[in-house]
């Protein structure tokens, strides 16, 4: 493996790669490898840090050093659901509800876009503040970025440093769990319930230094929560007491997420961003997002945009101009929120009638606490259904699944109930906290 913690980070990088090392994987104790390897324990534990540092492994404690759930790194072997089994763990939008692109890319100007142009596009910009304005967020300063994850991972390095800490809703999207640790942020978990994070919960991480806190205002990814008008006074009222405090929200799901937007964000705070996708509404490849935020913060992301991809392809930006101008295009998406929202409700009343208590409240999933993940993920995989064990979201609540609704029929969601009623029939249901 190597005698130097460069060469011993280039092997374990590699099994990784390969998938000799798959995520979760258990690594030997810094005694047990330096002895196999005849090298010192400081060098296997530099390697180690520097490993945990760039997020490709995790320490757990008692449980050891283990690959990370979701390494940033492409790995070979990546798991997939059989050609037989219905996949509702993806966590995709239904292609069926996303607007057909044929009409808007004819439409496209074919100029060539040159270095020295604007970074956004004029007319994007205008149909982004109008809805934003339109939602009670402030829209004095936009940028464009690549999606909601490069805009939530560029505010962070606007702002923090490795060894930060950043409050997380617990369950979390495992997407900002993963970013947080390859970026060498620590994640703080802060509790929620069907309104979102809990008041006292948040007010405990900001006392304990945490520098930065992320949300999501609705479609809660994994939980589907959704923040409603009291919960945003009672949050807003925490967060006023900490001034300094970086606020992100994480508005992925936009028009179509099944409740209203609402904002914890307002002109007069330091430091803030929202962030709003286009991913769920109009498709995940047209990798967009809208960054509305204090006037500092959008000029820092915007000025590191400039060393690196300098602007998001105006082919792009384009692309969604002609979708958010063409005509019945607010009317489309209501319907695909109506049967997102449709889908949705049908499986959590499916559920309730066999006793089984779920979150999901908005968005295109629900999250069903279970007495142990494996058991169930394996038993509803025997009977047809794939879903995602939420082991990846949880940082410290309790064990339960996801299950990604956006293209469930009401039958199919009949005929799932069943099927996880009678896999959690051994173990005794458990009762949504």
């Amino acid at each position: 493996m190597g005698s130097t913690a460069v060469e011993l980070c280039a092997s374990i990088e590699a099994a990784m790669r390969e998938g000799r090392l798959a995520p979760g994987a258990r690594l030997p104790t810094v005694r047990g490898l330096s002895q196999r390897c005849g090298v010192s324990p400081a060098t296997v534990a530099s390697a180690y840090r520097s490993l945990r540092e760039r997020g490709l492994l995790v320490a757990q404690g008692r449980r050891g050093t283990r690959v990370s759930p979701r390494p940033p790194l492409y790995t070979r072997g990546a798991p997939t659901v059989p050609g037989h089994v219905r996949n509702l763990a993806d966590g995709n939008p239904d292609p069926a509800l996303l607007p057909r692109l044929r009409r808007a890319l004819h439409s496209l100007d074919p100029a060539q876009r040159l270095y020295a142009e604007d970074l956004a596009l004029a007319e994007l910009l205008q149909l982004a503040k109008r809805g934003l304005a339109g939602d009670g967020i402030p829209a004095n300063a936009l940028a464009v970025t690549s999606g909601a994850l490069d805009g939530i991972e560029r505010v962070l390095a606007a702002h923090l440093r490795r060894g930060d800490r950043v409050a997380v809703e617990d369950p979390a999207f495992s997407g900002v769990v993963d970013l947080l640790s390859g970026l060498g942020l620590v994640p703080e978990p802060v509790a929620l319930d069907d309104s979102g994070p809990l008041p006292d919960a948040l007010d405990k991480a900001l006392r304990s230094g945490v520098q930065a806190l992320i949300v999501t205002p609705r479609a809660q990814n994994p939980m589907g929560s959704a923040l409603d008008p009291r919960r945003v006074r009672e949050l807003r009222a925490v967060l006023r007491s900490f001034p300094d405090a970086l606020v992100i929200e994480d508005d992925h799901a936009g028009p179509v997420a099944g409740a209203p937007a609402r904002t914890l964000c307002d002109a007069s705070r330091l430091r803030w961003a929202v962030v709003r996708s286009v991913s769920k509404s109009l498709g995940p490849d047209l990798r967009l997002a809208i960054l509305s935020g204090d006037s500092a913060t959008v000029a820092r992301v915007e000025g590191r945009q400039l060393l690196g991809i300098r602007w998001v392809s105006h082919i792009l930006q384009r692309v969604v101009v002609a979708l958010w101008s063409e005509r019945g295009m607010s009317a489309r998406l209501r319907r695909a929120e109506h049967i997102y929202t449709k889908r949705r409700n049908v499986l959590l009343d499916a559920l309730a009638k066999h006793g089984i208590a779920a979150h999901g409240r908005s968005g295109l999933n629900i999250w069903v606490p279970v007495p142990e993940e494996v058991k169930v993920v394996s038993a509803l995989m025997d009977a047809g259904w794939a879903v995602a064990a939420g082991e990846r979201y949880r940082i410290a609540s309790a064990p339960a699944i996801r299950i990604t609704i956006s293209t469930l029929e009401p039958a199919e969601a009949r005929r799932l109930a069943a099927d996880l009623s009678a896999a959690l029939e051994p173990a005794g249901r458990t009762h949504a906290a």
